[in-house]
C-alpha cells in the first residue's frame, strides 16, 4: 500500500510547517510519498495550502518527481505542470473522485474504494481497518507504516 504523507505531516496535522520545503523533504527522507500543494505565478512556483507561502524552483520538484502528488491550487499551476512531463499532479475541490495526471485514482475521503483508488484519510483510524486500496494520503501516515 503506498502511504502518502499530506502536506509532509506525520503524525498530525502541523499548519506552522506543513508545505514547507524542508517538512515535505523530512517526509521524503523518512520513506514516505508526499501530497503538496502548488501555487503558480507566472514562472514563480510556490507551496501553500490557503496561498502561495513557500517559494520553491523547479529542481525542487524535479528532484522528487517520482515521489510527490502535486495538487495545483489554481488554474495557473495546473496550466504551469500540464507543459512538463513526468509529474503527477491533479487538481479537485469537493470532488468524490479525480484522477492524477499518471492515472491514480484521487478520493475523497469516506468513498468507496477499489484496488485502484488513493483514499485521503482525514482523521486516525485503526491499521487493521485501513480499506483494501492502493494507498492512503493521510496526515497521521506515519500510524500506518
Amino acid at each position: 500500500m503506498l502511504l502518502i504523507s499530506h502536506r509532509g505531516n506525520l503524525n498530525g496535522p502541523n499548519s506552522e510547517l506543513e508545505n514547507s520545503p524542508e517538512y515535505i523533504e523530512s517526509a521524503l527522507k523518512q520513506g514516505f510519498d508526499v501530497e503538496t500543494d502548488i501555487w503558480a505565478n507566472g514562472s514563480e512556483l510556490f507551496l501553500g495550502h490557503d496561498q502561495p507561502q513557500y517559494k520553491i524552483n523547479l529542481d525542487f520538484l524535479n528532484s522528487y518527481k517520482d515521489r510527490l502528488f502535486i495538487h495545483c491550487k489554481s488554474l495557473e499551476a495546473l496550466d504551469y505542470m500540464s507543459n512538463l512531463d513526468g509529474f503527477n499532479y491533479f487538481w479537485h475541490q469537493n470532488d468524490d473522485y479525480t484522477l492524477t495526471s499518471k492515472g491514480y485514482i484521487w478520493t475523497y475521503p469516506n468513498k468507496s474504494v477499489t484496488k485502484k483508488n488513493i483514499l485521503v484519510i482525514k482523521e486516525k483510524i485503526n491499521k487493521d481497518k485501513l480499506p483494501n486500496c492502493l494507498g492512503i494520503c493521510s496526515d497521521y501516515v506515519f500510524l500506518y507504516k
